[in-house]
């Protein structure tokens, strides 16, 4: 049986970002360091799965949402227990949250993060 065990994202300040998605989440940083091509790299998650947020120093990464493109991320979701109190988080922050839906089997919204990437928070509580 095979299990997603991260998925990277090029940011322009991985530490920031990593500060960020641990506010959000109450997640942690699990490691960072040296990119192995460069630049530097945050790991950011829980103890089973992380977001490896990465930067390669002296090149700013594109902008603009890539989900539009073939092989471009659409968003990254999250599973929440309470989300409600994970809204209230991200209105915290300073990111405006858009697209609730409730649906069967649970309930959701999306946010942009500051580099643009699109985030879906899910409950299914």
């Amino acid at each position: 049986m095979a299990q997603l065990e991260h998925v990277n994202l090029t940011v322009c300040d991985p530490r920031a970002t990593a500060e960020l998605l641990c506010e959000l989440f109450e997640w942690h940083i699990r490691w960072e360091g040296p990119s192995q091509m460069g630049g530097n790299t945050v790991h950011v998650g829980t103890d089973t799965d992380y977001i490896a947020v990465y930067t390669l120093d002296g090149e700013p990464p594109g902008n603009g949402r890539t989900g539009k493109y073939k092989g471009g991320l659409n968003h990254v979701g999250v599973v929440v227990d309470d989300l409600g109190a994970a809204e209230s988080r991200v209105i915290a922050a300073g990111l405006e949250p858009f697209n609730h839906m409730n649906y069967e089997p649970g309930q959701r919204f999306y946010f942009l993060d500051r580099d643009g990437i699109e985030f879906e928070v899910v409950s299914y509580t």
